[in-house]
């Protein structure tokens, strides 16, 4: 039976588990043996720094979103109140989850809610984590301060997770409403309702959105034969030249900047970024950044993460991103969803494979991705 949102207000706690804005929670998995070692040069404007990412850089990578069954409901409710000028959403409880912990048969689930397409920090709201049932019940409202005509332009997106000792998260299903068309005069819409659990369809929901394009070019750099039975290293050069008609996601004062990691390796060390250019939706950058350390083996297994960004005081607001890679959905023989490119982002990789020693350019149209959380 439907039950009526209680009338009460509850605050956000600031002491819930957090995570990074924009980004959804991907882990590399550290093992002793790794499959390349990579050190990582970055060069831009005169200036450069050599670092050195470490053998585990390149093990196995384990994500979160496909390692377990989508199945089980939510129950919960959303609202608009006038006078508070604050879109509510009621999350009362869960049933019959999937078990992250099979043994035990039991998961550890939290509830996150974002408004769509602004996945921004400012958009996220999350309940507390629930210890040790795949019934969880939260009976919490989270609360956006927000006009109602704004949100009429919104989608929300409100997914389970479960989150383990090491704070590391695994999807467990999501809904996603369309306020554009929700009917808020409609009491009946203010009830508390069951909703099956759905695999991820943020992303592609989001795929269609023009979110600008990127002008780029690649170049592959092998080693020649050292006269040993292996042969040496290559790089890999990335040149990020400019962004055409990236979108305003908050206001008319964009400054933005890319940055770049080359996964499965989400270390500090992999990642390097441009500066950022502000007062235009098309920034010119002119940055190259340069990978060393790659084996002849490590360019099939390997993908490189571009991302826009915008920066802002208090957080960065993710703008579109590519991956440029061979798209196989795997990495060293692991499933990983990140290995997800495109038809062009494949094209240009291929490309630039068959063709060392050349600068490949393209214009490719930045997406929506689910980022990959980089680890210290």
């Amino acid at each position: 039976m439907s039950k009526s949102v209680p009338a009460f207000l509850q605050d956000e706690s600031d002491d819930r588990e957090t995570d990074s804005a924009s980004e959804s929670s991907y882990q590399l998995g550290r093992h002793k043996k790794s499959p390349s070692s990579l050190t990582n040069l970055s060069s831009s404007s005169g200036m450069t720094s050599l670092s050195s990412v470490s053998g585990s850089a390149m093990s196995v990578y384990s994500g979160d979103f496909g390692n377990l069954e989508i199945k089980g409901s939510i129950q919960f409710a959303i609202d608009y109140v006038d006078t508070l000028m604050e879109f509510h959403v009621f999350v009362a409880q869960c049933k019959d989850l999937a078990a992250a912990d099979v043994k035990k048969q039991r998961s550890d689930p939290y509830v996150k809610t974002y408004l769509l397409p602004d996945k921004g920090k400012m958009g996220k709201k999350k309940t507390f984590v629930m210890k040790k049932t795949l019934n969880p019940v939260y009976n919490e409202i989270l609360r956006y301060k927000i006009d109602k005509q704004s949100l009429k332009n919104q989608k929300l997106n409100l997914s389970v997770w479960h989150r383990d000792t090491f704070k590391r998260n695994s999807f467990l299903g999501e809904v996603e409403l369309d306020l554009e068309t929700w009917d808020w005069d409609n009491k009946q819409n203010k009830q508390l309702k069951w909703y099956p659990l759905n695999r991820r369809t943020a992303p592609v929901a989001l795929e269609a959105e023009n979110r600008g394009e990127m002008k780029l070019a690649l170049q592959y750099v092998p080693e020649p034969f050292s006269g040993k039975k292996l042969a040496t290293t290559g790089e890999v050069h990335i040149w990020v030249k400019e962004c055409i008609d990236l979108p305003h996601l908050r206001g008319s004062h964009l400054n933005s900047f890319v940055k770049c990691t080359i996964l499965p390796d989400t270390s500090r060390k992999s990642r390097q970024k441009t500066r950022a250019v502000g007062k235009t939706t098309n920034p010119i950058f002119n940055h190259t950044m340069v990978y060393d350390g790659f084996r002849p083996g490590d360019l099939k297994e390997a993908c490189v993460e571009l991302t826009v960004w915008d920066h802002h005081k208090l957080t960065n607001q993710f703008l579109g991103g590519l991956r440029i890679g061979f798209g196989t959905g795997k990495s060293y023989g692991t499933e990983v969803d990140w290995m997800d490119s495109t038809p062009a982002e494949i094209s240009l990789w291929e490309r630039m494979v068959n063709s060392p020693n050349t600068w490949i350019e393209d214009i490719l149209p930045l997406r929506m991705l689910l980022i990959a959380k980089l680890t210290k």
